[in-house]
């Protein structure tokens, strides 16, 4: 039996020998739960770029090289292969459906998109010109006051209610926030349609006439879905297991997560890239802003271009490029300004010296954007299509996370700088 690892720290000339956890792949991680039980002390980690705050075996990132497994499934063959609702199934259960499993979670989720008739009296209560990400956090929080009997964390089958509930009803509530802030009346839920039809039917079809949902844009929405619906411990998935460890109920952690996921260096980011083309402007004025963003003195950065995680070119972007490609052609979009800029753009980042010096290739942001804004949908809408896409991520890190013997609550600590012990002053010697 091979010698268990450990790490050896010196603090106050105090020897303490810690365990090292060897992880399936991926780099080793030094155990320092009883740090400062032995040795008095706490790690200080802005951002938790250096640590593991859980134990996890959804999903793996290589940056260095650029993978991203579901379950141990490369996103490609997935992407290429599979559809969303069976990598639903996968990230919830941790293996691929057999056909029979499949039809049956195919037809749960299908059978449970319409919300609750109430809810459409909720959304009244927002401004007209409510971002659809405000209502979406609102909505989906609300939902905890609708569906009482899935808010028992400890119940297992309410856990498996409340999954599926969300799976099935973000579409739903993202489409109705998206028919509210453009004025539009509600389009319900369609049985014979597959998720990602059905979500395009409830955003652009109206009463008055008939709607054909194009099969290839269905394609790249579902491929959309598929390659947001994981990304390990990001922002909006730490917040999500943040807010889980407090024992709250599944519908306020998901819209915690949901508000997370707003901010635009997170899930804002193809918002910020799409409207970063249509600052460009032309192809003519692209070499200015390439000249800009260069210029280390100059805050203009290039939005949709590196990622955080990937050193290396995110495995999404090569997907989310060949649906870019095809809906282009599909649409026969070729002369919009902002589109011509965007492929202008990216021919130059993957040439550029300066860019790929500095592995600055486009990401997955940056080709979303691109998709969205074609199919028709408003730069507000990125955003929730994203929180609709990583539900089922979020729900399956909850899980796991409420089936951990080791979970307990959330509780960072900190390097406090602020003033030393003093003592109260009366506000007339002050």
């Amino acid at each position: 039996m091979a010698e268990a690892k450990t790490a050896r720290i010196t603090v106050k000339d105090k020897e303490i020998d810690l365990p090292v956890l060897t992880p399936t792949v991926g780099p080793e991680c030094v155990d320092i739960r009883k740090l400062y039980g032995q040795g008095g002390v706490f790690t200080f980690d802005p951002g938790f770029t250096s640590t593991a705050a859980c134990e996890s075996a959804i999903t793996y990132i290589d940056g260095d090289v650029g993978e991203l497994w579901y379950r141990g499934y490369p996103i490609e063959q997935l992407a290429e292969k599979s559809h969303y609702l069976e990598v639903c199934y996968l990230l919830l259960n941790g293996e691929l459906p057999n056909a029979e499993q499949l039809e049956k979670f195919e037809t749960l989720i299908t059978r449970h998109t319409m919300v609750h008739e109430q809810m459409h009296y909720f959304f009244r209560g927002f401004r007209r010109d409510s971002h659809p990400m405000a209502t979406m956090v609102g909505v989906v929080g609300a939902m905890s006051a609708f569906y009482h009997d899935s808010t028992d964390i400890n119940d297992p089958v309410q856990r498996e209610i409340a999954s599926h509930r969300l799976i099935a009803k973000l579409p739903t509530i993202a489409a109705m926030a998206y028919k509210y802030s453009i004025g539009q009346p509600f389009v319900y839920p369609r049985n014979e349609l597959d998720y990602a039809s059905n979500f395009l039917h409830m955003c652009f079809s109206v009463p008055a006439e008939k709607y054909e949902v194009n099969p290839a844009l269905a394609r790249a929405m579902d491929r959309i879905f598929t390659l947001h619906a994981d990304h390990e411990q990001n922002a909006s998935t730490s917040t999500v297991r943040l807010a889980g460890s407090s024992g709250a109920n599944p519908f306020a952690c998901i819209a915690a997560g949901i508000a997370c996921l707003w901010g635009p260096a997170h899930g804002g980011a193809n918002q910020a890239a799409l409207e970063m083309l249509q600052q460009i402007g032309s192809v003519d004025r692209i070499p200015e802003y390439i000249k800009r963003a260069k210029d280390k003195d100059d805050p203009f950065r290039l939005m949709g271009f590196g990622h955080r995680v990937y050193k290396n070119f995110d495995p999404r972007a090569k997907i989310m490029k060949e649906s870019a490609d095809e809906v282009l052609d599909i649409l026969g979009i070729h002369n919009n300004p902002t589109l011509q800029v965007a492929k202008e753009l990216e021919k130059i980042a993957l040439e550029d010296d300066y860019f790929v010096s500095k592995k600055l290739y486009p990401n997955v942001d940056f080709y979303s954007g691109i998709i969205l804004s074609a199919m028709g949908f408003p730069t507000s809408m990125f955003t929730p299509i994203f929180a609709l896409s990583r539900t089922v991520g979020w729900i399956s890190q909850w899980k796991e996370m409420l089936g951990d013997p080791d979970n307990k609550i959330g509780r960072p600590r900190q390097l406090y700088v602020g003033s030393d012990k003093r003592d109260y002053v009366d506000v007339a010697k002050r």
